[in-house]
């Protein structure tokens, strides 16, 4: 019902950018709240950063002022821009959506598959 297509990531130097995004397609009424995970190698995936329909953003603390989430609703994507890479954001990332899939319905959450980060030191 719902696919989420992420893109972006790859390879780059410590103290660099990159821009990881996430599309949403299918049917569905809206989405409610947008998320990014980060699994490190070796580790359980954690929560990064998410955005409610609103606009309000949170954060992990190990991001804050670095990382920035953004969505564009009429694209129904979302973005990570993260900025002054370290080796430790290194790994898979996710993006999640809370959707609704018909107006008045419980949410259900949708995961987009992995897409990798390189960080080099």
């Amino acid at each position: 019902q719902v696919q989420l297509v992420e893109s972006g990531g790859g390879l780059v130097q410590a103290g660099g950018s990159l821009r990881v995004s996430c599309t949403a397609s299918g049917s569905f009424w809206n989405i409610a709240n947008w998320a990014w995970y980060h699994q490190a190698p070796g580790q359980k995936r954690e929560w990064v950063a998410s955005m409610v329909s609103g606009g309000a953003s949170n954060y992990e603390d190990s991001v804050k002022g670095r990382f920035s989430i953004s969505r564009d609703n009429a694209k129904n994507t979302v973005y990570l821009q993260m900025h002054s890479l370290k080796p430790e954001d290194t790994g898979a990332y996710f993006c999640k959506a809370v959707v609704r899939l018909r107006a008045g319905r419980p949410t259900i959450d949708y995961w987009g598959k992995e897409i990798q980060v390189t960080v080099s030191s």
